[in-house]
């Protein structure tokens, strides 16, 4: 398909790039990191309101970054999450000392990443909470409701939670009225066709001529569902009864409605739709406060649309009148700013300088902290990583087809981007520089910060907690080390994702192997031999999954759809695995 592209891997940047010289009037760049800040921000004693995902759902979620809004925004690839080390530094720009709002949609990347940044905000000293967007009501039932995915009607969460912060509410005010927002909204969307990400011959998924999806998500996963396509007007009624079925126990009958566009549906095909909407409301007694019809959480190119409503109460209705301005929405309503914030192009060098200071002080503290000299084992480590790149990016299509049945099709891309960052990494270290622990730690910080989304989350952690269980002397690396420090790497990824053996994940792939691992080891002190015979346990993990259904991550929401073929990540683990016996085979004997 055609796009206004240059290099697929460039789009982000260069898309942030280009955003910020638009809109420079109104947002920057946050120095060093891949994310946008308002002029207006920090403001001294309000709460940072940081939003974010991953890029192709403009205008969310940078869009929204503006006076009223949010104060800023972390910026994650195609459909991927932002990598923890950038929402931090996101959240860092935008804390004005009292403290910060993470909010954003319900999906393990962002769960994961975000999470990682509360973390480590909470450990200085900056208060932190975060609000989940769980609008989504076809993505899972009513008792099980903390598990829905966040769409369309974020949007009225964003806004709550900026308005609240503006007029000087406390963290712990902007994080209740932003929970009371989510639980008054709902959402429900259908789509007639996939996206397809730029540099990709072929969207995510096709929907046969004649019928639609019901249920999608904003990640070019397919609906919950196929149903024959029917007039806009019982499309309407379908998505109206949905809803109002869901209504909040304490619902009134004044309503915000959304009707928003993913990308491939024109705005006078909404307008149809809103057509059909407005009558059904009114004839159920509800009152339509307001009415917002456009694009505000977008898929791409998906050709679809959702319907949201939000059922208001004063303090909502006057959170959401309030005043806002953004490059991609604008509202002149009650200023409810307490006060000017004294802030402006001071609030930019403030922003820069500190920036500067970090990146000096961490180059001051790289060149002071010399490598442990290392050996044979760190250079297999090292060449570990680099056959698994290689492996990895052979297969980066097959794995993006696996991830497309049943999620947004970029595993394969983030991997091989991990990969190539923690290779780039370590590519500084003199020969034989380097411990095989020291490769590992380093490799998967640079594989977590560049990759983004659950995988580069939960592969990163895995690379650093395996290399942090090693010996720090390479002289004492055996087959019983690596069989502990796998066992630990495990351990990290089911303590950070939650997922367990038949869940169908990498752990499936990684659970067998480990304790394989751990058998072989006792029989040999050769780490080469040990890893050769675990492998076969692997494959048969990895394998297995073809005939799982999904309890973790977007597919679960697939139920039975799950089935029928094997799990990307089990898949890309196995070849990560392989490739390090690989390395281990070549180093054996030196």
């Amino acid at each position: 398909m055609k796009r206004m592209l240059n290099e697929a891997p460039n789009f982000r940047e260069e898309m942030i790039g280009g955003y910020v010289a638009a809109y420079s009037n109104i947002l920057r760049r946050v120095p060093g990191a891949s994310g946008v800040i308002a002029n207006s921000a920090p403001a001294p004693g309000k709460v940072g309101v940081v939003v974010g995902g991953g890029s192709g759902h403009y205008p969310a979620f940078y869009g929204l970054v503006g006076d009223g809004l949010a104060s800023a925004a972390a910026i994650g690839d195609i459909f991927t999450s932002p990598s923890g080390e950038q929402c931090y530094r996101v959240a860092k720009a935008a804390d004005g000392g009292a403290g910060v709002l993470f909010t954003f949609g319900n999906y393990s990347g962002d769960v994961m990443n975000f999470g990682m940044a509360e973390t480590r905000l909470i450990a200085e000293g900056i208060p932190a909470k975060t609000v989940l967007v769980t609008d989504d009501v076809l993505s899972a039932k009513p008792e099980e409701a903390d598990r829905r995915r966040g769409i369309g009607g974020g949007f009225f969460v964003f806004k709550t939670a900026g308005a609240s912060a503006t007029r000087g509410d406390s963290l712990d005010t902007v994080a209740e009225l932003t929970e009371r927002a989510n639980r008054r909204v709902r959402t429900a969307g259908i789509a007639f066709g996939g996206a397809t990400i730029p540099g990709q011959p072929d969207p995510l998924f096709t929907v046969p001529d004649g019928m639609m999806e019901v249920g999608l998500g904003i990640h070019g996963e397919p609906g919950i569902r196929v149903e024959e396509h029917r007039p806009a007007s019982d499309i309407a009624r379908m998505l109206v009864d949905v809803l109002l079925a869901e209504a909040p126990r304490d619902a009134g009958s004044e309503v915000a409605i959304l009707v928003n566009g993913l990308g491939g549906t024109k705005y006078e095909e909404m307008f149809v739709l809103y057509s059909g909407i407005a009558p059904l409301l009114e004839k159920q007694g509800f009152r339509v406060h307001d009415a917002q019809v456009g694009e505000f959480v977008t898929a791409l190119d998906t050709a679809g649309c959702s319907l949201s409503i939000f059922w208001l109460d004063d303090e909502l209705k006057t959170l959401l009148d309030a005043t806002a301005k953004s490059p991609a929405f604008t509202r002149i309503g009650p200023d409810v700013a307490v006060a000017a914030s004294a802030i402006g192009k001071a609030n930019a060098v403030a922003t820069q300088l500190h920036a500067a200071v970090e990146d000096f002080t961490e180059a001051i503290m790289g060149e002071a902290a010399a490598e442990t000299p290392g050996g044979v084992a760190g250079l297999a480590a090292r060449q570990a990583l680099a056959h698994a790149q290689a492996a990895v990016a052979a297969i980066e299509q097959e794995l993006g087809r696996l991830d497309a049945m049943a999620g947004d099709g970029d595993h394969g891309a983030g991997m091989v981007r991990g990969l190539k960052a923690a290779n780039d990494e370590l590519g500084d270290l003199p020969l034989f520089g380097g411990t095989a622990r020291q490769a590992f730690t380093r490799g998967g910080t640079a594989f977590q910060n560049a990759a983004g989304g659950a995988s580069g989350a939960l592969v990163g952690a895995f690379l650093i907690a395996l290399g942090s269980a090693l010996p720090a002397i390479d002289d004492e690396v055996k087959a019983d080390s690596y069989a502990r420090a796998i066992a630990n790497g495990l351990a990290t990824i089911q303590k950070l994702g939650g997922a367990q053996a038949g869940d169908k994940t990498m752990v499936d792939t990684l659970a067998p192997f480990v304790a394989a691992l751990q058998q072989a080891s006792e029989r040999t002190g050769d780490i080469a031999q040990a890893w050769r015979e675990a492998l076969p346990a692997a494959e048969a993990g990895m394998q297995a999954t073809s005939e799982m259904v999904s309890k973790r991550g977007r597919a679960s929401r697939l139920g039975e759809r799950s089935k029928g073929f094997p799990d990307p990540g089990a898949t890309s683990m196995y070849e990560i695995l392989k490739a390090f016996g690989r390395a281990f085979d070549a180093k054996q004997g030196q």
